[in-house]
């Protein structure tokens, strides 16, 4: 036995590399990991934990105007129970940094590449906003947060343990990661048909602005940033290339047919598969966790699609819409479903038991569907956002009272509205736009117009911080 274990101690094959992981030091050479490595950083985005999951329906981010209903997440942050034993709290947290490691990674390591310098550009550009993206996301709900800018260099208890920064300095090294990194990114035009699950410009462009009016608003109440939100959300408008799809409808038919339309939906979570074979871990719960109900698992399954129907709008949401918004009835479903039969249901005056009816899985074309993932991208950034977003900075603003710019808030507001109706979202319509009455009527019709648009869109509850609700 010793002649044999000394035998063994000299064979090469204990020399080897391992083959199931990847040792940083071999990595980031070839320009194909550097695109897996830049993946690997989007990737936290569609997470269980985060947009891809949890973030959808069962972490209480619709407010007032949704609640969750699924008796398994009683007592936790999806009924508004929020504790710190909560796990989708720390895996929130988690995959935020785990995003923040692996961009800092990619920071860190590129510069061994045999790569051509526009590959460089662009992947350092996307890892370094990604960064800043996640560090948005820490402050926003957590406020002071470790503010990590390296790789942490050992699991040591003292490396780990990583004080707290300022929410304003976390806000501040964001916006600069944000704004340095939207220099190096691809346009819209040259993203084209690829598609919005990269970033481009234009979305870049849209989240600084988003990102400045949270800091214009509570808690840090930095005022000046209504500037640099106007500013930055008339960069996207001014391109000319973004525009409103004509049906409300067909913005979600498309994420669940996997239709790409970057003119309006300018940056998504990307979501890919239907959880089985070579790509199982892309699929999300798009649909499936915020769809309409369906628990059949037998018949029917594939023409209407598995979904546990956990987001319902209030009664508050139905009511707050205005009569002949087209919107109302696609965003809070007008039906419901026969679990046995599979038949749809009127559920009348009964709204609270109607569920989210932004992402229908009967629409999905990928089969078979899976009751557990589905292929369908969540929206990060619709460019009916960025219009009303430039509408609200504009409003918000006190030190600059240009007729010109309130009246092109009023356009941008109305320009929403119109496509609600049905009508041209380019031609005015006295019927449906809100006449320029001065910035207080302006950030009032907002306000109401952002419920109205971007319900079930993850924004309301962070938008009613900012206001100081």
């Amino acid at each position: 036995m010793i002649v044999a274990a000394v035998a063994l101690s000299s064979c090469s094959f204990l020399d080897l590399s391992p083959k199931d992981l990847v040792v940083k030091e071999n990595f980031y050479k070839t320009p194909d990991e550097i695109e897996e490595a830049v993946a690997g950083i989007y990737s936290t985005l569609a997470s269980t934990s985060m947009f891809g999951g949890d973030m959808l329906t069962r972490m209480g981010l619709t407010a007032e105007i949704g609640f969750e209903s699924y008796t398994t997440d009683e007592g936790t942050v999806g009924y508004n129970d929020v504790t710190p034993q909560d796990t989708r709290i720390l895996n929130y947290w988690r995959q935020c940094y785990n995003g923040i490691s692996n961009a800092n990674s990619l920071l860190e390591n590129i510069s061994g590449a045999s790569i051509d310098s526009l590959t460089r550009v662009r992947a350092t550009s996307e890892a370094l906003f990604l960064r800043g993206y996640y560090h948005y996301l820490l402050t926003l709900r957590f406020g002071d947060v470790p503010l990590m800018l390296s790789t942490v260099p050992s699991c040591s208890s003292e490396d780990m343990q990583t004080p707290q920064t300022s929410q304003a300095a976390v806000y501040a090294q964001a916006l600069d990661d944000m704004i340095t990194a939207s220099k190096g990114l691809m346009t819209a035009q040259e993203r084209g048909d690829l598609g919005g699950g990269r970033l481009t410009q234009s979305a870049a462009w849209g989240i600084i602005s988003r990102v400045c009016l949270s800091m214009a608003g509570y808690p840090l109440y930095d005022e000046a940033k209504y500037t640099m939100a106007k500013e930055y959300a008339a960069k996207v408008i001014d391109l000319g290339f973004h525009r409103l799809n004509p049906d409300f409808q067909q913005v979600f038919v498309n994420y669940m047919q996997d239709l790409y339309d970057i003119q309006e939906s300018i940056w998504e979570m990307e979501s890919y598969g239907n959880g089985v074979g070579t790509y199982a871990g892309a699929a999300c719960r798009v649909g499936r966790d915020n769809g309409i109900r369906f628990t059949n698992t037998g018949g029917n399954g594939d023409e209407i699609g598995y979904s546990i129907g956990a987001l319902h709008g209030t009664p508050y949401l139905y009511y707050l819409y205005e009569d002949g918004d087209l919107r109302r009835d696609w965003t809070i479903a007008t039906y419901t479903y026969d679990n046995a039969t599979a038949q749809r249901i009127d559920p009348g005056q009964n709204y609270w038991t109607r569920c989210c009816g932004k992402f229908r899985r009967e629409y999905e074309t990928l089969l078979p569907k899976n009751t557990s993932y589905t292929p369908t991208n969540f929206p990060l950034l619709r460019y009916s956002d960025v219009l009303l977003m430039y509408a609200e900075a504009v409003a918000a603003e006190k030190t600059d009272e240009n007729p010109d710019e309130v009246s092109r808030a009023y356009e941008c507001l109305n320009q929403v509205r119109r496509r609600a109706y049905g009508k041209d979202a380019l031609t005015p319509d006295s019927a449906v736009d809100i006449p320029s009455e001065g910035r207080a009527v302006l950030l009032d019709a907002v306000k109401d117009e952002r419920a109205w648009e971007l319900a079930f869109e993850l924004h309301r509850k962070t938008v009613l911080v900012r206001w100081g609700n």
